[in-house]
């Protein structure tokens, strides 16, 4: 069975840092490759916290959904990764802001260090029909 793949790239979300795609469409599907807290526009973290960082997370993701012809509300699974647990409640409140119309399936967890000393994580596959 050949499954239709498309990569999705878009400006409006930050270059990868490595030999990867933002997303590819599989079918239905898209999923996102993990997005950190960079401001495209100028290539460097939104902040040093882990609010702004969240913030910048989310709107990298839409941007990136956007691309494929999608929205936050077709994202069906999320994984959060974060530097320390004790900012779930943070992340957690931030998160649901955003996904307060259609809360996906999720998992989250503490991981020992992330890319550009990122202190949030965040990638999703989304439904795309």
């Amino acid at each position: 069975m050949n499954v239709e793949r498309r990569i999705i790239h878009t400006k409006e979300a930050p270059e990868p840092v490595g030999p990867y795609s933002q997303a590819i469409v599989a079918g239905d599907y898209l999923f996102s490759a993990g997005q950190i807290g960079i401001d495209p526009a100028t290539g460097m973290m939104a902040g040093l916290d882990v609010a702004t960082q969240t913030r910048q997370v989310i709107k990298n993701l839409e941007a990136v959904l956007a691309a494929a012809g999608a929205s936050l509300q077709q994202v069906v699974k999320t994984t959060i990764y974060l530097v320390e647990l004790d900012d779930f409640a943070l992340v957690n409140e931030i998160y649901g802001e955003a996904f307060a119309k259609a809360s996906p399936a999720r998992s989250t967890v503490e991981v020992s260090r992330l890319p550009l000393s990122a202190r949030v994580e965040m990638d999703v596959v989304a439904l795309l029909r």
